[in-house]
C-alpha cells in the first residue's frame, strides 16, 4: 500500500476530527453509542481485581482496542482475533477474563498488568493495531515470554497460537515459541500508519485511571 504525503495528509486530519480535542480531553465513545452488528463490544464493570483461579489468563487490551479500532493495521477484525486467542486457551483447558489498561498504551505495560491481575500468572496484552505480548507476574515489566511486535504480520492462525501458548504457560509447561514471521518491509511500509495508531492510543490514555474489568459483549 503504497503511503504518499497527500495520503498522510488525509488520515491526520481525520484522525483530529474523529477525536476533536486537545491531548488530555476525553474521547471515549458516547455513552449509548450504537455499536454495529458484528463489531467487539465491551461493558466495563469496575476497577479490575487480582484473580484467584490457577486456571485463569487474563488478557489485557489497550485503550483504542474495540473502542476506537475494530480491527488491526492489516484490517483483521478485533472480534475474530479476540476469537482466536480465546479458543487457543480454551484448547488448553483455560479459563479468560478482560481488563482494560487506561494508564498506558504500551502493550509491554499492558500485559505486565494482565499477568499481575491473573489468577495463573500468566496474561496475553494486545494493542489494537495487533502487536501482541505474552507476560508472566514475575517478571519485569520491560521482560516477557514472547513478543509479536511486528503487528502487520500476525495472522488468525498466530492469534490461536498465541492462546494456546499462553494456556500453556499457564499450566507450568514450557511450550516452544510460536513462530514469527519476518519481513524487512514490513516497518517502512507500515511505519506512517502505525504512528497514526500510537497517537488515537496515546490520546485515549488517563494516568489516573485504574485498570478495568470488562465484559465482553459480541465478539
Amino acid at each position: 500500500m503504497p503511503i504518499d504525503e497527500k495520503t498522510i495528509q488525509s488520515i491526520i486530519a481525520e484522525v483530529m476530527r474523529e477525536f476533536g480535542a486537545a491531548p488530555g480531553g476525553s474521547a471515549t465513545p458516547a455513552a449509548g453509542a450504537s455499536i454495529p452488528p458484528g463489531e467487539l463490544s465491551f461493558t466495563e464493570v469496575g476497577t479490575a481485581s487480582r484473580g484467584t483461579r490457577p486456571e485463569e489468563v487474563v488478557i489485557g487490551l489497550s485503550p483504542a482496542f474495540g473502542t476506537k479500532q475494530q480491527a488491526t493495521i492489516i484490517g483483521i477484525p478485533l472480534n475474530q482475533v479476540i476469537r482466536e486467542v480465546c479458543a487457543g486457551l480454551e484448547e488448553e483447558g483455560l479459563t479468560y477474563r478482560f481488563v482494560r489498561s487506561y494508564a498506558t498504551a504500551d502493550v509491554g505495560f499492558i500485559a505486565h498488568e494482565a499477568a499481575r491481575l491473573s489468577g495463573s500468572g500468566i496474561g496475553i496484552g494486545i494493542q489494537s493495531r495487533g502487536t501482541t505480548v505474552i507476560h508472566q507476574r514475575d517478571l519485569p515489566p520491560l521482560s516477557n515470554l514472547e513478543l509479536f511486535s511486528q503487528s502487520p504480520l500476525i495472522d488468525l492462525e498466530t492469534f490461536r497460537a498465541i492462546g494456546k501458548n499462553a494456556g500453556k504457560y499457564a499450566k507450568g509447561e514450557q511450550p516452544s515459541p510460536v513462530p514469527v514471521r519476518n519481513d524487512q518491509m514490513a516497518r517502512p511500509k507500515f511505519q506512517a500508519i502505525a504512528a497514526l495508531w500510537h497517537i488515537k492510543e496515546t490520546q485515549l490514555c488517563d494516568p489516573d485511571k485504574k485498570t478495568v474489568e470488562l465484559r465482553l459483549d459480541q465478539r
